[in-house]
């Protein structure tokens, strides 16, 4: 039993819940880990039943408290939670789901609410002045405007919503919070110059929600209660902060805080976030408020990247990830002539397409396995590329990108960013994620914790010149390739939402 101090942190995923009991200066005494799937009613839609939020974190908690080493429940200082965002999750004011959260900009389904409220409040241009993204799948504000206009009974008398990290710390200690910067992505209901609130246009999406106290992530937000203590084996009266969005989490983890960093989440989507020294907004990325106080953030993301490695490898059936790696490798740079548009749930950054759809182009009777695995990680390698050009363009400055997620733990996914991108990466020592960086919050609020020491860089995927031409123009061809098909993906898009709805 260890009797070291430690704080732990818990991070709900797209995929995963995971956890992580960490010492004050950094080293893990345990993990844990807990996979779901989520549920996809119709096409464009993706949900998951909160109550499984709960009871992964409840799991993760307990085992993390029974590990080999673990200390006395006392003994652990605070806890941080993070996961995914921004999702939509409505309770009636005792913090009961009404229904399954809406996920985050992988749901597609408020297309038209979209359109309508962009109309409405004065075009994209005012929105992004006021709340620094556009409208978009990924924005709160219209999943809230399709609840009320197909689902009422969701939105009915006065209702709280919630993002999975609060409602864990709902469950925790019952205090209802927003952090900022997760309010930052509710669009168009925060205003990111003011950093509040924005009263008259809340009540165009959310009339007769109790909206949430906003405080910043780190803070501490309220201590376990009885109930919870019982339920997870945390002592009563630990300390609970407020975490945030999880890729925001993960950035946090890898110390990619200053102006010019760029956070890389490998995962089952893919995600950038680059500190920038000024607010700045664009048409096709978005503008948040950071992590932590006077931080500004211009992110993207990409609707599917792991999801889509996953995907081929349940169609291959057993055939495991490492086989597939070494498949790929030997495919070779260019997967022998194919390539991939990796749209498969529609692009959130930089098209904004939710009728997107993936497309593999020059396939034939003699591509294997291996040359399939191949073009969906440069598909991904593509599309980064692609949002770090929209990043430059809007003003961003890219001095360091720093990895992290389970997709940067092998060298093959990585190498081909570098190579794709002709950009270097930073890999740090632990690339756990989101979960870790609720833990260094948690740490915080404890003492003083230093990241360079928590989580020291230790390699670097250096771009080889060898593959940046034929990179350049395979680059050039992926670029093409989506207005060239658009209308005929968007067509089939189409087909499937009528067909679902029969």
């Amino acid at each position: 039993m260890l009797s070291q101090a430690c704080v732990l942190g818990v991070d709900i995923g797209t995929s995963s819940s995971k956890g992580v009991l960490v010492t004050l200066d950094g080293a893990i005494v345990a993990t844990a880990t807990r996979e779901h799937e989520v549920h996809r009613p119709a096409p464009g839609h993706v949900e998951m039943d909160a109550r499984v939020w709960w009871d992964e974190a409840v799991g993760i908690i307990r085992e993390l408290l029974a590990a080999p080493g673990a200390p006395e429940p006392g003994q652990v200082k605070s806890v941080g939670v993070s996961g995914m965002g921004p999702c939509v999750l409505v309770t009636d004011v005792a913090g009961e789901p009404r229904r399954p959260a809406i996920l985050y900009g992988i749901d597609t389904r408020a297309t038209a609410q979209i359109e309508r409220l962009t109309e409405r409040l004065g075009g994209a241009d005012a929105i992004r002045e006021r709340c620094g993204s556009a409208l978009s799948t990924q924005a709160v504000g219209p999943k809230l405007a399709w609840l009320a206009e197909h689902e009422p009974q969701a939105l009915a008398a006065t209702w709280r919503f919630f993002q999975p990290s609060t409602w864990l710390g709902w469950k925790l200690t019952g205090a209802y919070y927003l952090d900022h910067h997760s309010a930052s992505q509710c669009t168009p209901m925060y205003d990111t110059q003011a950093q509040d609130w924005h009263a008259s246009w809340v009540d165009e999406v959310a009339t007769g929600a109790r909206l949430p106290p906003l405080v910043w992530p780190g803070d501490i937000v309220g201590h376990v209660g009885a109930v919870a203590a019982a339920q997870t084996g945390l002592a009563v009266g630990t300390a609970v902060i407020a975490g945030t969005i999880d890729a925001w989490s993960e950035a946090i983890s890898v110390g990619a805080q200053r102006v010019g960093d760029l956070m890389l989440m490998y995962g089952t989507t893919m995600f950038l976030i680059n500190t920038v020294d000024k607010p700045l907004t664009s048409p096709t990325l978005w503008g948040t408020v950071g992590a932590f106080p006077g931080t500004r953030n211009l992110a993207g993301g990409m609707a599917t990247s792991g999801a889509i490695t996953g995907w081929l490898r349940d169609l291959f059936g057993s055939v495991d990830y490492p086989q597939l790696l070494a498949l790929a490798d030997a495919a070779g740079p260019g997967a022998n002539g194919l390539l991939m548009l990796p749209y498969f749930a529609g692009e959130r950054t930089p098209i904004a397409d939710p009728s997107a759809r993936g497309v593999l182009a020059g396939l034939t009777v003699e591509h294997t396995r291996g040359d399939l695995y191949r073009a969906a990680l440069e598909a991904t390698a593509f599309g980064v590329r692609h949002n770090l050009t929209a990043i430059e363009e809007a003003g961003g400055h890219v001095e360091r990108i720093v990895a992290v997620g389970g997709g940067a733990q092998g060298s093959l996914w990585t190498q081909i960013v570098s190579d794709v991108t002709g950009r270097a990466q930073a890999i740090p020592a632990k690339t756990i994620g989101a979960s870790f960086g609720a833990a260094f919050l948690a740490a915080g609020a404890v003492g003083s914790p230093d990241i360079e020491q928590w989580n020291p860089m230790v390699q670097m995927r250096i771009p080889r010149r060898e593959a940046r031409a034929g990179y350049d123009e395979l680059y050039g061809l992926y670029r093409d390739l989506y207005p060239a098909t658009a209308p005929i993906v968007h067509t089939l898009a189409d087909r499937q939402r009528r067909n679902a709805a029969r």
